[in-house]
């Protein structure tokens, strides 16, 4: 079965204007595009393209007629009903949070315990919304996609300090020497994250003669001015200098684990992601931060920057596959087959194609997306253009 979809782009503050609708080929909304949502998510679940129904509904329908052995069986369920995988368009027009998210374990200890608590999933002070982690990737679709993503190695960060101090010196004193000493005394950057996070004696200090320093030297020190610009006083500012900075070309991505730290910084690209709205913020935001939470959850291991290699699977076809989680993306530029073993959303970015399964078939045009059961198990691309493919491992 193939459903049509579609959905409304959420307007964040940090979103663009009209890109999203411009990769689709849409009209532009009236407000700021951050995120398309395709899936299941009850948070902004896809609507059914001509009915009032949405795709939570859809799935429902298909788990409850597959338990009354109606349906066609298709493989869709997780224990709340909702897709396992969550596909979203995204476009930032300036810098997301920082932020993490947790393991699957962390996550369904975190939802039983606010629930006990009797905290309201729409509480501002809430930091898990539902029982299951969130690992993404992100596919570059724009001609730069900029990001931060994972800590560097501490003498990585002492050089960015040394640096500072040649620039900037008051009186005689090096401000940054109390920073200087928390990266050079410990293994990891836990001890100086934690001291700019929560606003350790000298961080103020420290904030200013950096954003001072920064102005002063605008090229070699952009990414502070910009930060400074959008979030004055905030620790994201100095913390953002001990991560990991990525300009992804279009094609090329990046895989984000739990306990990734990471902010998107500005581009459009193409995400996935368990069905999941956990986030752990941890600066450059006016949003809720809980360090001893988001402490629980960071890996403050430097493993370099977290590219995701594509595999080309056949002519035209690229498939990207994070180790260790039950989803992946495929992008499709040719005439082609794939296999499915359960529900899958396709998104036409270009062209025109059409696709056949075993039971059913369509054809796509440059922004359609349609929702497809399992049981189409074999779908046979045929056109030219772009499709992407999201669905389970």
């Amino acid at each position: 079965m193939f459903v049509g979809i579609t959905n409304t782009p959420r307007d964040y503050a940090w979103g663009s204007v009209g890109e999203i609708s411009a990769l689709l080929g849409h009209a532009a909304s009236a407000s700021t595009e951050a995120e398309l949502w395709l899936g299941a998510h009850p948070g902004s679940p896809s609507r059914v393209v001509g009915s009032d129904e949405t795709l939570l509904d859809v799935v429902d329908k298909i788990d409850s007629d597959s338990d009354s052995g109606s349906g066609s069986g298709s493989d869709t369920r997780r224990v709340d009903g909702r897709l396992p995988f969550l596909l979203k368009v995204l476009a930032a027009g300036a810098p997301l949070s920082l932020q993490a998210h947790p393991t699957a374990e962390q996550a369904a200890a975190g939802f039983a315990r606010e629930n006990a608590a009797g905290i309201a999933l729409d509480a501002p002070n809430r930091n898990y919304k539902d029982a299951y982690p969130k690992p993404e990737l992100i596919y570059a679709v724009s001609e730069h996609f900029d990001a931060l993503c994972g800590f560097r190695q501490n003498v990585e960060v002492l050089e960015v300090i040394d640096r500072l101090a040649e620039l900037c010196r008051a009186d005689g004193r090096d401000t940054f020497a109390g920073w200087r000493e928390l990266v050079a005394a410990a293994p990891t950057l836990r001890p100086a994250f934690e001291w700019l996070i929560t606003r350790g004696d000298g961080v103020d200090e420290l904030l200013a003669a950096l954003v001072t320093t920064a102005r002063a030297h605008p090229t070699e020190f952009d990414l502070v001015v910009e930060l400074a610009d959008a979030y004055p006083g905030d620790p994201g500012i100095a913390i953002a200098l001990m991560l990991n900075r990525v300009t992804l070309s279009p094609g090329e991505a990046l895989y984000l684990p739990a306990g990734n730290i990471h902010a998107y910084l500005r581009g459009l690209g193409i995400e996935l992601m368990t069905s999941s709205d956990n986030v752990l913020r941890g600066g450059l935001t006016p949003k809720h931060i809980d360090v001893p939470e988001l402490l629980s959850v960071l890996d403050f291991g430097s493993v370099g920057v977290p590219y995701l290699a594509g595999v080309t699977v056949a002519p035209g076809i690229t498939r990207f596959a994070p180790a260790g989680v039950d989803f992946a993306l495929t992008r499709i530029d040719a005439d082609g087959k794939v296999l499915i073993s359960s529900a899958a959303i396709a998104l036409c970015t270009a062209g025109q194609f059409r696709i056949d399964g075993m039971r059913a078939g369509t054809t796509m045009e440059r922004g359609d997306s349609v929702f497809i059961t399992a049981d189409e198990d074999e779908l046979l691309f045929h056109g030219s253009g772009t499709v992407f493919l999201a669905g389970s491992q």
